[in-house]
């Protein structure tokens, strides 16, 4: 076995200058370290939660196969930990060596899209990630990269015309990133020593583990470190609620968490798969995932947010364990040299905690395919559509028999209950019994016996109760109808 290299400094590259750091606090935010450390003040700080976009900057890493991919993130939940090995840019980096504005900018510039300025940066910046990939977005394409960026001014459509628009000032031949892309690889490859990060003592430690076997190796000997993937729900720990997290293992560049793999009807899931990058695959297989992924935060949180951090963290309100409850999903937990593979739903204890040992984690989550002749559906109800939490996510399977009854099903709720929950008071009245609305309405009747929703600033008791027998009777018509479920978007409203 190889001798393990441990490098006391974090390596990355900034705009265009390589960065060393050897004193960085476990909990130190790339946006704080960009404005007090750097004087670079084109990031704002504006909700310090990722919900604004105000912070929003970019993010190169390696693939894979050697390739190299920008992504929009939050600076203000981004610790500086998660960034060994990867290339940041801030708006500073945009305008040409003659000050000529970028095309996003000027763009920006002519078509009045902005006001008071203070948004204007990351709004740049996620058009800026969105037109590297997709120099002539439509419509749709550039309001979803802008469903994490908040503006108090402009109404949004002067921003809309001038995405519309940025191609006219010139292709991305001449984009800086695209020019400097080999280089920057050759630079970024250079960094990847494939040594372990540790800076810090005691406690107040930051460790980037070398591989899989050495994130295992390190959570083994310290059970009560926070891990910390894409730092969607950390980052406010942090920002919001001042905890000490420390010590902190950040596993966000582990490539063995990476992978997506599909055989034999399971999707296997690496947890450390990003929203973004899970998506495709899931909205291909089980088409109903597709659109629920896409309403989780916004682009930047779905850049850095992972579907294994979504389970572990045990939140009674996460969007992906529902439906993944639902399809029959099993976790492989990791420990030291041993792994352990339990049902999803096994996993949820209890409010805060989980069938999780200390020093074990989330290695992977195994989902299986519905077959074609079941029905499989996914419902958030959310005050605001886009970038909101659930006041309650319903997940509903059913497999009906030749003769029309109910074969199997399963039901599973988030936001009803201190976990993810089943509903298996109100499937028991479901199987065996005719697919019809009468015993739908029957089964509607068992819901006080599966749930006892709580009151808060998302929604009322009484309001979660309702919707949650409702979002029954909706899959109960959406599946009995030859019509497609009426979904009624700005563009068919216009």
């Amino acid at each position: 076995m190889a001798t393990l290299t441990i490098r006391s400094e974090l390596r990355f590259i900034l705009n265009g200058e390589d960065v060393t750091l050897s004193n960085v606090a476990p909990d130190q935010t790339l946006l704080d370290w960009l404005r007090l450390s750097r004087s670079l003040k084109g990031t704002k700080e504006g909700c310090a939660e990722g919900d604004c976009g105000a912070c929003t900057v970019l993010v190169g890493r390696l693939t894979p196969t050697g390739g190299l991919v920008y992504e929009g993130v939050n600076a203000c939940i981004r610790f500086l930990g998660s960034l060994d090995g990867c290339h940041v840019v801030t708006i500073e980096h945009l305008a040409a060596s003659d000050n000529q504005l970028h095309p996003v900018q000027q763009a920006m510039v002519d078509f009045h899209g902005s006001q008071c300025g203070f948004c204007t940066p990351g709004f740049v910046m996620s058009l800026y990630g969105l037109w590297m990939q997709t120099p002539d977005p439509t419509n749709q394409q550039i309001e979803t990269a802008l469903q994490g960026n908040l503006c108090r001014c402009t109404g949004y459509e002067p921003i809309l015309r001038a995405a519309r628009a940025v191609s006219s000032y010139g292709g991305t031949l001449n984009d800086p990133l695209l020019i400097e892309r080999d280089a920057t690889i050759a630079r970024l490859k250079a960094l990847a020593d494939g040594a372990r990060v540790e800076i810090g003592e005691g406690r107040h430690r930051l460790i980037v583990p070398a591989s899989l076997d050495d994130f295992a190796s390190v959570l083994e000997a310290s059970p009560t470190a926070t891990v910390v993937a894409g730092s969607t729900d950390v980052g406010l720990w942090v920002t919001k609620h001042m905890r000490d997290i420390t010590p902190v293992v950040f596993i966000a560049g582990l490539q063995e968490l990476k992978s997506i793999a599909v055989a034999d009807g399971i999707i296997t899931i690496g947890a450390g798969v990003t929203y973004t990058e899970a998506f495709e695959t899931l909205s291909q297989h089980i088409p109903a995932l597709g659109p629920l992924v896409a309403r989780i935060g916004g682009q930047q949180v779905r850049n850095m947010g992972t579907i294994g951090g979504n389970i572990a963290n045990g939140s009674p309100i996460g969007d992906t364990p529902p439906p993944l409850i639902a399809l029959g999903a099993s976790l492989t937990l990791h420990k030291g040299e041993t792994r352990r593979t339990i049902a999803l739903e096994d996993f949820f204890v209890a409010y805060g905690k989980q069938d999780r040992q200390p020093g074990e984690f989330v290695e992977a989550v195994h989902v299986p395919v519905p077959p074609a002749d079941e029905n499989f559906a996914v419902y958030k109800v959310t005050k605001r559509r886009d970038e909101d939490i659930a006041a309650t996510l319903g997940a509903f399977r059913v497999a009906l028999a030749t003769d029309g009854t109910v074969a199997g099903i399963t039901i599973a709720y988030g936001g009803m209950a201190a976990t993810p929950k089943r509903a298996f008071a109100v499937e028991n009245a479901l199987l065996g019994q005719p697919w019809n609305e009468t015993t739908v309405e029957a089964a509607m009747e068992k819901y006080p016996e599966d749930y006892a929703p709580l009151t808060d600033m998302r929604a009322t008791a009484e309001y979660r109760a309702l919707a949650a027998k409702n979002l029954l009777l909706r899959f109960y018509l959406e599946t009995t109808s030859s019509a497609a479920p009426v979904q009624v978007s700005r563009y068919e409203a216009a």
